[in-house]
């Protein structure tokens, strides 16, 4: 069997193992303790019970995501190209975003639901604050670390500041605006199953995947929150995979991460 083969494998027999581990978990825990760990059957017997629940939340929660993490994405790239401009531009204005980032979600979403009420757009907004900081910070290093080489020749052939960050500085930074992609795609159906823990609104069939969460806390129903758990969790794998085949197809032909080892 060739290497490759073998590599591609590999994830099917981790999931038996920690298939195999779980089952092997509850035989050892006691039978009284047996509804705090459901086995991985009855995890997807809650699946077939509360798929249209499931499947409505997933939509409602990646709405949410999509929008916050599309509008973190934009903003934070005209923030990143201002921030580029100059040092003393970065010096004034990073301190402000480091203000932002640091403040807790928890503490922002009272303020968002007095501001916008709760539901959608206050998720967005969730979900908008906790992508926008990886995404203008790695997009900004990626802008100012532009081989200076590369910018001298750019002076040297009298190219305008115009071309030069947008012909030389912006190709140069599709690296680190990637890597801070990824981050935030990491992070945005997180932003938004915080959205809706905090901010969501049930009303009209619009709870999200946060809903679930305390919906089926509330009723101990475990099954159905470790089903809540592994849908969140592919949700998390859609926006980075999309994220990650971006990348491959921006970057595969000229950058030395894509190269194939030797």
């Amino acid at each position: 069997m060739s290497k490759y083969k073998l590599d591609s494998f590999l994830p099917a027999l981790s999931a038996a193992g920690i298939i195999g581990a779980w089952y092997l978990v509850r035989v050892i825990m006691p039978v009284e303790q047996h509804f705090l760990l459901p086995a991985p059957h009855q995890v997807l017997q809650a699946f077939a019970d509360k798929g249209p629940a499931l499947w409505s939340a997933v939509l409602n929660t990646g709405k949410g995501a999509v929008i916050g993490f599309a509008s973190a994405v934009a903003l934070s790239f005209v923030i990143a190209l201002f921030l580029s401009l100059s040092a003393r531009i970065r010096a004034s204005f990073y301190p402000m975003l480091m203000v932002l980032q640091m403040t807790p979600i928890i503490v922002l979403a009272p303020i968002l639901i007095l501001w916008v009420g709760p539901g959608l757009k206050c998720v967005a907004i969730i979900t908008f604050l906790i992508c926008f900081f990886p995404m203008v910070v790695n997009t900004t290093q990626g802008l100012v670390s532009t081989d200076r080489n590369l910018v001298d020749f750019f002076t040297m052939c009298s190219a305008s500041r115009r071309q030069e960050i947008f012909w030389l500085r912006v190709p140069s930074a599709l690296p680190y605006f990637f890597t801070g992609l990824r981050i935030a795609a990491t992070l945005a159906p997180i932003g938004a199953i915080v959205g809706d823990l905090y901010a969501g609104n049930a009303a009209g069939g619009q709870g999200g995947l946060g809903f679930l969460t305390i919906v089926y806390s509330s009723q101990f129903q475990m099954g159905a929150l470790f089903a809540t758990a592994i849908v969140s969790c592919l949700l998390g794998f859609v926006f980075v995979s999309i994220v990650l085949s971006l990348s491959w197809l921006t970057l595969h032909k000229w950058h030395d991460s894509y190269r194939k080892e030797s």
